[in-house]
């Protein structure tokens, strides 16, 4: 399986992974939504998780890739609030935990194009996937 097959993949294994975290530490991702949502936070965690399994189970599928690698561009820019939240709220944690909470800022990047280069891609191994 060459590298771009194996990247939609990937990045469904990363959401999936995300998703169910969301539902087995739902307090950690509770702490970094943003006061300004309207409702619970564990509202938002859960809403969140489902939304990582769906895309992921979107991206998995050649026929739906395109379309869920497009929306989880979106999300990735749409969490993007959370991790600055942290980022704030961890700064006087100690340093290898604000580093990661830092760190993730600008991982955000990397992500949106990833998920864009899989949805670029769909189409050229739709066939084979």
């Amino acid at each position: 399986m060459s590298r771009s097959e194996g990247s939609p993949l990937l990045l469904a294994g990363l959401l999936a992974g995300a998703g169910i975290a969301h539902f087995a530490a739902p307090r950690t991702f509770d702490a970094i939504v943003p006061r300004a949502l309207p409702g619970s936070p564990r509202t938002w965690t859960y809403a969140s998780g489902v939304a990582e399994l769906a895309l992921a189970a979107g991206v998995t599928l050649p026929r739906t890739r395109k379309a869920a690698a497009l929306a989880t561009a979106a999300f990735f820019v749409g969490v993007f609030p959370a991790n600055v939240k942290m980022a704030l709220d961890w700064r006087h944690r100690p340093t290898p935990l604000r580093a990661a909470a830092i760190g993730r800022l600008p991982l955000q990047v990397p992500l949106v194009l990833w998920a864009r280069s899989v949805a670029e891609h769909a189409g050229t191994t739709e066939g084979r996937a």
